[in-house]
């Protein structure tokens, strides 16, 4: 495997504007890297001109990433290459042709040549490397992580007929979530094509680290209890219900502060919540943070809350439970699989803060079990999960 090179295409992908972006994809690349003699990573980005950054409604990736800048370090190259598409939700179909084009134009201009195709996400990259096999006669192998599984091609038509035809071409698909699995069986796969790869998370940056060095490092105050959450601020991940749930929460605890932790379209929204219901002394938006300074966090908090109303997995979770925290989730699908015991935390409804405050009170009073909680995570760490996808690669490319 030494002597392949490998070509990686997804949706996103880490760049100094946009941070946490395909962070999951960087991360597994990452740890893979050594098995290969090049990997290559092509993100095809939609291009707006400049005029589109001042609308908010337009995700905050794009309005700062207008152009990603391609980087490359030890033997992985990163490219972006851009194509345009007005972002209208309607139109957004045909991403997937105008990706295609924009990444063959690149590798044709770069001579990029490879072995193996890995495209992350069913749409539109899937889509990228289904066309790509078709031309380079390549094996491809494709992951579904979310909503390209379990929500688009249920949902629209063009969608179901563009994912059918990528793992239709796919000499092997993987996805993230048990839940996933059950909708690529629905959708045709295989079930001697399809594996559950669950995302890893990074053993050498998540682990546990002085509470205290963490506080002050972080200047948190020493004698509140800290609940944090990570994601970008959109409906999806459930911030209001959080916001909603610590009212309650500080009606009997007033010793507690909320970090949210992320940046997005809803913060002014969000920040007018907080303010309307006095929280300003307990809950705080905190813009987002570079991954490498989420661990300080991580091991600065006292309880980890995923108040999503819909995830694939949730590698957020894992990433806190690998610092010893315990967490509070919502049955959204991949919290499910991830917390399958009081041991490791609470589920609660979706939506539900009422429930989430009760949890909230419930995790904060009890005293957990570290070592069980760090024993259970070490199988999703990477070089175990790394193990597993090189598995896939060996099979096709045989």
């Amino acid at each position: 495997m030494k002597s392949k090179n490998l070509l990686i295409i997804a949706n996103s992908f880490p760049h100094k504007n946009c941070l946490y972006g395909g962070i999951f994809v960087k991360e597994q690349v990452d740890v893979i890297a050594e098995n290969f003699n090049k990997i290559y990573v092509i993100a095809p980005t939609p291009h707006l001109p400049e005029f589109f950054g001042r609308f908010e409604w337009i995700p905050e990736c794009w309005r700062k990433g207008i152009n990603p800048i391609d980087y490359t370090y030890n033997n992985i190259s990163v490219y972006f290459p851009n194509f345009f598409v007005p972002p209208i939700h309607f139109i957004r179909e045909k991403y997937a042709e105008g990706a295609y084009k924009s990444a063959l134009k690149l590798i044709s201009e770069k001579n990029i040549n490879f072995d193996i195709i890995h495209a992350h996400f069913i749409y539109y990259a899937g889509y990228v490397g289904a066309k790509l096999k078709e031309k380079y006669k390549k094996p491809l192998i494709i992951t579904g992580h979310g909503t390209d599984v379990y929500e688009l091609p249920f949902k629209y038509k063009n969608f179901e007929k563009m994912a059918k035809y990528a793992i239709s071409e796919a000499d092997y698909v993987t996805t993230v979530s048990k839940s996933n699995y059950i909708k690529l069986i629905e959708l045709g796969v295989k079930k001697e094509k399809v594996t559950v790869i669950q995302n890893a998370y990074d053993a050498n940056k998540f682990k546990q680290i002085s509470k205290e060095e963490c506080k002050d490092r972080l200047n948190i105050s020493k004698k509140s209890k800290i609940i944090l959450s990570v994601g970008m601020l959109e409906e999806i991940k459930g911030h209001k219900y959080l916001i909603n749930a610590m009212k309650k929460v500080v009606d009997e605890k007033q010793n507690v502060l909320c970090f949210i932790i992320g940046g997005g379209q809803l913060k002014a929204r969000l920040q007018k919540l907080i303010n309307d219901l006095n929280l300003n002394n307990y809950v705080k938006l905190v813009c987002a943070k570079p991954h490498d300074e989420i661990p300080l966090w991580m091991n600065a908090c006292d309880l980890f809350v995923l108040p999503s109303l819909s995830e694939s997995f949730g590698i957020v979770q894992i990433e806190a439970m690998a610092c010893g925290k315990h967490v509070v989730a919502t049955r959204n699908g991949g919290s499910e699989e991830i917390v399958i015991n009081e041991k490791l935390g609470y589920l609660v409804e979706p939506k539900n803060s009422d429930e989430l405050a009760e949890k909230i009170l419930l995790a904060l009073n009890k005293e957990w079990d570290k070592e069980y909680i760090l024993n259970y995570v070490k199988k999703f760490s990477s070089d175990e999960i790394a193990k597993e996808t090189l598995k896939i690669y060996e099979k096709v490319i045989d």
